[in-house]
Formats: C-alpha cells, structure tokens, sequence
C-alpha cells in the first residue's frame, strides 16, 4: 500500500472542486501539498483549510501558459526539498457543437487539457528521473474514453491525454516512476459552470447531471483509494456514465448508437 505519510504532493486545479478535495483528503493523510491554479485567492483560501495549513505552498499557475514551468519546478523543490506525487487535476471541459464550435475553442481547450498537463508533466520528469522515484496522476474524464455529444473538443484532449499518460507510463517504467490515469464520471463541481461554449464564453450553469453526481470528497477518497492500491487506471463513476464505459468497452458499436441516440446534457 502506497502511504502518502510525509510525501510532497502537487496538484493543479487546486483552488475548488476535485483539487480542493484532493488537497483536504491527503492533508489528512500526513503529505505536504503544492496548491496550483490561476485563483490565487482561492488557493490561499483553501490553504487555509488544510491540516497543518502552513507547511503547504501556494504556487500560482496557469496551464495555458507554458513558459515559466521549469522555472516552477525549481522553485517547488527548492521551497519543499522534493516532487513526489504530481496530480495533474487542472482543466476545462465544453459544451457547443462540434460544427458551431470556433476553432480557437478547441485550441484553447487542447492547450489547457492537453498541452500544458503534458508540459508541466515533462518539466517535472527530471527531478522525479534522478530521485528513480515518483508518481504522475492524470485526471483524464469518461469523456477520455467514451465520446459525448457537445464535448468533443473536450474529449479530444482527454483522449489525447489518456495516449500520452499510457505512452509515457511504459518510457519511464525502468526508472520507477509510476503513472497513473483516473476517469470521472459525472462529478459534483462547477467544470459545467466553466465549461466553453462555441463563442468561448463560459455555459454559467450547473447541469443535472453535475448536480446529481458524485461528491467531490467521495471521489477524491475513491482515487487517493485507487493510488494506494497502485493501480494504473481507475473508473470512477456511477448510474449511467459507468454503464456506457462497459458497454463501450465491450460493445462498442453498440455504446456509438446509444451516445448517438441520447439526449445531449
């Protein structure tokens, strides 16, 4: 069992939903956290909120912006001595229609989802490379494996990450490094709040299904569960989300025909 007892965490998207979950569940599990996002009111608010608040670091970021990422690095060692665990949690999801949707949408959400989870995850490797120890955790979505009506630029990034992460997992293996991908299904946050429209303003609403889904906490107790267990990757979700993931595992021309019938949320 993996035990998260005086390990160094960093996880982005940080400053609400799943991050601030995360940060709370293994503030309590005994581990140092590095709080990351654009929010930095937020970041500190969650700080704040933690076990032992002032052994965390805030460390603003903007996953968009890769330019500055080796230099986090260094000053994230520097200010904690090591990078154990990176949770790439950061992201934002979409909701137009694939032939409405501007392509400065889909670019915005492929350079948030995928290219900077991917630059900040090789800005990291070095350090993790020469310790031969550490752990990569990419929140991918059901989204990453199922396609879904007025997601699919979100779903391109999250397949696109799933191939890195799965990529990656058998380059580094020799060094001891782990990777690990999580998929959620439907999740009590605000990613439908923030979710891209065609236009690139934000839906500003809570969906039904983001309403009646998963708690936060839960699901963050259900992947810290998942880590400890050292499984490389991990579903987690309920009601339909899960029962389409199986179907389409196993059926998949199935599943295409009831995605392609399903009412769009």
């Amino acid at each position: 069992m993996y035990n998260f007892q005086g390990k160094t965490v960093w996880i982005t998207g940080a400053s609400s939903g799943i991050g601030e979950s995360l940060a709370k569940a293994l503030s309590v599990r005994g581990a140092t956290i590095i709080l990351s996002s654009r929010n930095v009111s937020e970041l500190e608010r969650v700080k704040r909120s933690l076990s032992y608040s002032d052994k965390h670091l805030v460390l603003p970021l903007d996953l968009a912006d890769q330019t500055n990422f080796l230099s986090l690095v260094n000053e994230a060692v520097n200010l904690t001595g090591k990078i154990d665990m990176l949770i790439n949690n950061g992201g934002v999801s979409q909701r137009s229609l694939a032939q409405e949707t501007d392509i400065v949408v889909d670019r915005q959400i492929m350079e948030i989802d995928y290219f900077g989870t991917i630059a900040l995850t090789k800005a990291v490797l070095p350090h993790m490379i020469q310790r031969r120890d550490g752990r990569i955790v990419s929140v991918s979505s059901i989204a990453g494996k199922v396609g879904a009506k007025r997601r699919s630029a979100y779903c391109g990034a999250k397949h696109a990450l799933v191939g890195f992460m799965d990529a990656l997992r058998a380059e580094i293996y020799e060094y001891g490094i782990k990777v690990h991908i999580v998929c959620p299904g439907f999740v009590r946050t605000n990613v439908s709040k923030n979710a891209l429209t065609a236009d690139l303003n934000p839906l500003g609403k809570m969906e039904d299904a983001i309403k009646n889904g998963m708690s936060a906490d839960k699901f963050a107790q259900q992947l810290l569960k998942a880590i400890e267990k050292d499984k490389d990757e991990v579903i987690i979700a309920q009601g339909m989300a899960r029962l389409i993931y199986h179907i389409h595992r196993f059926f998949p021309n199935v599943s295409h025909k009831l995605v392609a019938r399903a009412e769009a949320r």
